[in-house]
């Protein structure tokens, strides 16, 4: 097993990152404002004919804009699922939805969380997976990478207060990144199995003689910008467990590849940009030693299983509850390390019928902010948090002003950073805490003791950091549950976003100093380590008294 467990990731990585290097070349262009050979004429018509003007902004401009766009997009999202009734392509003369579950869905879309209280075959209309989800698929992922281009730019240039054109950037990810690679990954998912029609549900007769209805749908060109935009909403209840989502092996691992093809290719353009590729890789090595460490104990322990079955026989102890036998132990383990390393909520197994621990990383690896490759953008955003963080504590330790790239660290960054980590834990634990306290809260909980609370603890934890992914036997199609959760949604994806763009508006108007002898070098194994060191400090700090509440208790019961 280990050998197998260990030879799958690797295999997974090596193909990972020769995808993501040209990729990252790509982005790196678009980063300093290198156009795309032969676009130019394409560009400047489309902006010509939505008025845009290319020029510079402001980090306030950059961040209305960005802002703006996703507002409008909850309204009309919001609007659309409300009416869907009188709206057209459905077949199925489906009903709209409910304000509360209509709110939490357009929330949910726009905040790139893809969190779902209803079942996506018998809820919404193919208008609304398509013209609505999918469209906010987009956008939303276009956004956070817009926001770490904008950091990028922060930590390369000097001098100056602008930090280019928020529509300019939007347009170039949807357009020449975004659209492409999600209509190949379509095409491919087509020719595997994948659905992509507009028929109304079929009927059909089972081999016990059950009458049932076999749902169709345009479901390819949600599966390819769900998996690349780390949106994770499933067209079906069933997410990438569905053979109609995930039809074969080869599907699986391409929507692995997926998640993480650009949070990887992004930290290999951040080295392109400030000119020092070791600073990408250094990155790059930390996002992928946490990774496979988590990897490897979710399959540890997912192998080994509920000791209790351990009395049946060896065979028995294995756990294959809530797994597809098409993917088995280790691929349905790795790949529930995968969605939630990255802001992603696809999942082809459930992660509630884990084992105590194997359901544990995947929700810590949430909590610490998503920041192991992470989403699109919000990845990279995320950890370059953590990289301040790191070197104002090495700052401290060597009693030297902290300093990263040659720009100093001062009092206003470290205030933004301290504010932006807090403001997802202080979600999750202030959320569990309410959900635990009220009556509307306990009701969704359908199993009492341990298991419940771990239950609550992952939903607000997905929500608050933009996961989307969920463990399952919570109820929480309610009116309690759908606001709180939107809340969350929205805070944690804004309330990080906006002062990630005002530390992005004070580092780029300063000066680059030189390195001297007495300057903390950021690229090698030392600095790697101390950012490994400060990623699982605050995650530890942070959540380890609610963890010992949920899955440590369920795990030290079993023994």
């Amino acid at each position: 097993m280990v050998a197998q467990g260990f030879l799958l990731i690797a295999s997974f990585l090596l193909v990972l990152f020769l995808l993501a290097k040209p990729l990252g070349t790509v982005l790196a262009r678009m980063i300093a404002n290198v156009g795309l050979p032969g676009v130019s004429r394409v560009e400047n018509a489309l902006f010509r004919t939505a008025g845009i003007d290319p020029g510079e902004m402001n980090w306030r401009q950059y961040l209305l804009a960005i802002l703006l766009l996703n507002l409008v997009g909850l309204a009309v999202l919001f609007a659309m699922l409300m009416l869907q009734g009188m709206l057209p392509l459905n077949p199925q003369q489906l009903p709209g939805l409910s304000w509360h579950l209509a709110l939490n869905t357009a929330a949910s879309f726009v905040s790139n969380t893809n969190w779902q209280s209803y079942a996506g075959e018998t809820t919404l209309s193919y208008f609304s997976q398509m013209a609505g989800l999918t469209v906010q698929n987009f956008l939303s992922a276009a956004s956070g990478i817009a926001v770490v281009f904008a950091l990028i730019r922060a930590f390369s240039r000097k001098s100056v207060t602008t930090l280019g054109n928020a529509w300019v950037d939007l347009t170039r990810i949807t357009l020449w990144v975004l659209l492409p690679v999600s209509l190949v990954i379509a095409l491919f998912f087509i020719q595997q199995g994948a659905l992509q029609n507009f028929l109304p549900a079929t009927p059909f007769t089972s081999l016990e003689g059950v009458k049932q209805l076999l749902p169709m749908g345009p479901v390819a060109s949600q599966e390819a910008i769900k998996m690349l935009g780390t949106n994770g909403g499933g067209f079906f209840n069933a997410n990438s467990a569905h053979p109609f989502e995930n039809p074969t092996a080869l599907t699986n691992l391409v929507q692995m590849l997926a998640i993480f093809l650009i949070p990887a290719a992004l930290c290999f353009a951040f080295g392109e940009t400030v000119g020092d590729r070791r600073q990408g890789r250094a990155i790059l090595w930390t996002m992928t030693l946490i990774f496979i460490l988590c990897a490897a104990l979710v399959m540890w322990a997912e192998w080994h299983g509920n000791p209790h079955l351990m009395q049946l026989g060896a065979d028995s102890a294995i756990n294959m509850e809530g797994k597809e036998s098409r993917f088995g132990i280790l691929v349905s383990s790795l790949y529930a390390v995968v969605t939630t390393a990255a802001s992603c909520g696809a999942v082809n197994a459930m992660h509630d019928s884990f084992t105590a621990l194997g359901g544990m990383i995947p929700m810590w690896l949430m909590q610490i902010g998503e920041v192991v490759f992470g989403g699109v953008g919000s990845g990279l955003y995320g950890m370059l948090l953590f990289v301040l963080l790191a070197v104002f504590i090495a700052g401290l330790m060597i009693g030297r002003t902290p300093e990263y790239l040659g720009k100093k660290i001062d009092v206003r960054e470290m205030k933004l950073t301290a504010l932006a980590i807090l403001v997802t834990p202080a979600l999750v634990l202030l959320g569990t805490a309410l959900a635990l306290m009220t009556e509307a809260g306990r009701s969704g909980i359908y199993n009492p003791g341990i298991h419940g609370f771990s239950e609550v603890l992952y939903a607000v934890s997905s929500a608050a950091n933009n996961n989307g992914s969920a463990f399952a036997g919570l109820s929480a199609n309610s009116p309690f549950w759908n606001c709180l959760l939107a809340f969350c949604m929205l805070v944690g994806r804004f309330g990080v976003i906006i002062p990630v763009m005002a530390i992005a508006g004070s580092l780029v108007s300063k000066k680059i100093q030189p390195a001297t002898s007495g300057t903390l070098p950021t690229h090698g194994a030392l600095f790697i380590g101390l950012l490994i060191g400060t990623v699982l400090l605050v995650g530890a700090l942070t959540f380890i008294p609610a963890l010992a509440l949920g899955p440590v208790a369920e795990h030290l019961s079993l023994r």
